[in-house]
């Protein structure tokens, strides 16, 4: 069957995807922008800040990494806005992940903003980010990954290998807490919450149905899957989640998906089906490699499934999520009957 394509709805923010540059400050429509902030060393490049105009300023949906690069890009794309940093009153972010949520502290210095999270990840916010909880989070994740297969000489190294990256968030409790199905208080909007879980427990989009447009955040994106993982902070099926919310979102009446990453586009159902179909054809590649091995841990599963790119070339810190994605897709296929897991040090999976 061919891979459906969604059709960008602006054909210049795709090429700039595809070309590797920076797209440039939007006026998606009146009174909505959409501003790119890069993000330091990642083949993501860039998240999509999204400006909404409200009476007295703006509030903005994520905020990206808290580097001086990323603030100066955030400042002077709501200047083309007509903006200063002083006028964000709100910072509604989708979930916890760094470019995301890594300048939301710094913005609120700067502006007095409050800042918005789901329950769910606020609850993750110390843990996570708190250089005296950190090691306890660490250790969790040494446990899982053993558990997992992973070797002993790639063991330390797998387990602190998001350290790197933690200096990108300004660490920042959140002032307001969405749950599913509020509506925000944002004058001239009609912006209502949907919980997401899945990519993260707390992942939020926000969807305005008298403009018809979804923003995505992580959960749906034009080109390429969010990473869905069992980690130490996540729920025990992280993928039935996110299959849940896909099927949550493909039901919304709208025009146009403003994600996170990438470029908005305009085909909200046809991309979730072809997300829902990527990940059916995970699952049972999975299934026939357990099968094929008679019995296998996940790290061996893992470096037996087709990646993009071989194996051995994938840097540590992404063997790490993609050994946790197929821990993901193992748990899922065990809550089905479909695998059994024998508990040890490593699990064993195989064919029930």
């Amino acid at each position: 069957m061919a891979k459906f394509v969604v059709t960008p709805a602006n054909p210049a923010q795709r090429e700039a995807w595809v070309g590797g540059t920076l797209p440039g400050v939007e006026r998606v429509r009146p009174g909505l922008w959409s501003i790119p902030v890069p993000i330091p060393i990642n083949p993501l490049r860039y998240v999509l800040v999204y400006a909404l105009e409200l009476p007295d300023g703006v509030a903005i949906i994520d905020a990206g990494w808290n580097t001086d690069e990323a603030y100066d890009a955030l400042v002077a794309g709501l200047g083309v806005a007509g903006y200063a940093i002083t006028d964000v009153k709100g910072v509604l972010v989708t979930h916890i992940h760094p470019d995301h949520y890594g300048l939301a502290g710094r913005i609120r210095e700067s502006s007095g903003a409050w800042i918005a999270l789901h329950p769910a990840d606020a609850r993750l916010v110390r843990e996570r980010y708190d250089d005296e909880a950190i090691d306890s989070l660490v250790q969790r994740e040494r446990a899982l990954l053993r558990r997992c297969g992973v070797p002993d000489l790639t063991l330390d190294e797998l387990a602190g290998a998001s350290m790197m990256i933690r200096h990108m968030v300004s660490m920042a409790r959140p002032d307001r807490l969405v749950e599913d199905g509020d509506d925000l208080d944002l004058p001239g909007w009609d912006l209502r919450a949907i919980w997401t879980p899945g990519h993260s427990p707390g992942h939020l989009c926000f969807v305005s149905p008298e403009r018809r447009v979804l923003f995505s955040g992580d959960h749906v994106l034009a080109k390429i899957t969010p990473i869905v993982a069992v980690h130490p902070q996540s729920g025990p099926n992280p993928l039935a989640d996110y299959l849940d919310s896909l099927d949550a979102v493909r039901k919304l009446e709208v025009d146009e998906v403003l994600p996170a990453h990438e470029y908005r586009f305009l085909e909200l159902a046809e991309r979730v089906d072809t997300v829902m179909a990527h990940h059916d054809a995970r699952l049972a590649e999975i299934e026939q490699v357990v099968g094929a091995a008679g019995a296998a841990a996940c790290w061996d599963v893992a470096t037996r499934l087709t990646w993009s790119r071989p194996w051995e070339t994938i840097p540590p810190f992404m063997r790490r999520s993609a050994n946790n994605e197929t821990l993901a897709h193992l748990a899922w296929l065990e809550a089905k009957g479909r695998l059994v897991r024998e508990p040890g040090e490593p699990d064993l999976w195989r064919l029930p």
